[in-house]
Parts: C-alpha cells; structure tokens; sequence
C-alpha cells in the first residue's frame, strides 16, 4: 500500500513538473520576424474564403496561425479532407450503438475501439485500398480542373445535386460542411 502511494505521489508530481516546465522550451519572444521560411498566405486570399462566420468571430477559423506557413488553398483542403473523415468516423463509431453490426464472424462487439482490434487485417488493407483510389481519384479530376472543394465543377459529384443548386445554395453548403467538419 505503501508503494501505491509513493508511486500515485511521484507520478503527480512528474505531471505537474512537466507542464510547469514545457514553458522553458517555447521560444523567447523577440522583435526579430520570422524570415525565409514564413510562407505568409495573402490576406486578401484568406479574406476571399468562405468561413468566417458568428463561430470564429468573423474572421477566418485557423486557432494555430498555420495560414503563416502554408498556403490557404492548401490549408482549406486539409480542412475539408479531415473534416470529412471526422464525419465519416463519426457515423462509423455511432452506428453499431443504434443499428447493431452487419452479421460479421469477426467483429462482435458494438464498442468501436474492441471492434477495431477485431476487424481482420485484410479488411484493413482493403479499406486503406479503398481511401487511396478515392485520393487518386480527386487528384486525378483536380488536374482535369475539377474542385473537391466546393469552387467550380466538383471533382465527386454521386447525387448530382451540386449543378442543381444556385450561387447561394451553394455557399450555404459549403459553410455548413466546414462547420460540420470543424465539430
């Protein structure tokens, strides 16, 4: 019992050293700009996105200050790339708690994390297959000038609702994916 208690004392205190300590490793503030490596998006390309909405302030949602680093079109496609899977896991971790599981011999359980580990490998390779023909997919109709991100001809269109819609309805899309991505 002892130990316990030396071992659950230590650890605490290991804890609280870390994070008191991590401010010595962040860089000293300084007048000095950041040079040759800051690639600086724009400002009047942030300002042309969509985005900035009640949410973020009216200002264009990046909480790191990535868009010092990167380009914004770069940027604006990771964020919907990753939104989109956000989305997706989402519904992967809901559905077997509300419908159950597809009649399976190898996954047996409605928890997502047990169900991972139970999933066959093969089914993994097939899935990484599947993601990776899809990403060859939007590359390959982004070089014919389509657009996985909402602006123009959509590179992956299955309903064809998107030409349907006018200018506005559009918009109206395109920032309810990025709010929904950004939950």
């Amino acid at each position: 019992r002892c130990f316990r208690s030396t071992m659950k004392t230590t650890s605490v205190v290991a804890l609280l050293a870390a994070l008191s300590g991590a401010n010595a490793f962040a860089p000293a503030a300084s007048g000095v700009q950041k040079t040759a490596m800051k690639m600086s998006s724009d400002a009047s390309e942030l300002e042309s996105m969509i985005g900035a909405d009640v949410e973020t302030g009216g200002r264009i949602y990046d909480p790191w200050g990535l868009n010092d680093w990167v380009p914004g079109e770069w940027a604006r496609k990771a964020e919907l790339a990753n939104g989109r899977s956000a989305m997706l896991a989402t519904v992967g971790w809901v559905w077997p708690a509300w419908f159950g599981t597809f009649d399976s011999t190898d996954v047996t359980t409605t928890d997502p994390i047990e169900a991972i580990l139970q999933a066959d490998p093969q089914w993994w390779a097939q899935f990484v297959i599947f993601c990776g023909v899809i990403e060859s997919y939007k590359y390959n109709a982004e070089l014919e000038g389509k657009s996985y991100i909402g602006e123009g001809e959509p590179a992956i269109d299955w309903s064809k609702s998107w030409g349907k819609m006018d200018e506005e309805g559009q918009q109206k899309m395109r920032l309810r994916e990025l709010k929904n991505g950004r939950l």
